[in-house]
């Protein structure tokens, strides 16, 4: 499924802010704070948990959802490293039971 990497334009615009009252929002200081949203927004850079946790703060929207195409991404990452651990020899039960589970929900 092709998604955007990220809907931060959408709802900054949905709410009618700048980008660069956003990037007063979110803590950037200096000269120019509008293009690190640009960039973000771009998918020109990944910001850090602190600056995407403020986006879901002002936003009103989960992270998973803003950054929809990195979670897509992450998701089947996560998916396949599960398939390889889970073919492991290993004693515990218990972590065969979640990897099982884990992989019957990310790739249902």
């Amino acid at each position: 499924m092709a998604s955007l990497s990220n809907y931060l334009r959408t709802h900054r615009k949905h709410l009618t802010l700048s980008q660069e009252e956003v990037a007063f929002l979110i803590g950037v200081n200096g000269m120019d704070k509008g293009i690190k949203v640009s960039r973000d927004e771009n998918s020109a850079r990944e910001p850090s948990l602190e600056i995407a946790l403020a986006y879901e703060v002002i936003y009103g929207k989960p992270v998973r959802e803003l950054f929809a195409g990195l979670y897509e991404q992450a998701e089947r990452k996560v998916a396949e490293r599960a398939k390889i651990l889970s073919f492991r020899k290993t004693q515990k039960p218990k972590l065969q039971e979640i990897l099982t589970n884990l992989i019957s929900k990310l790739t249902a």
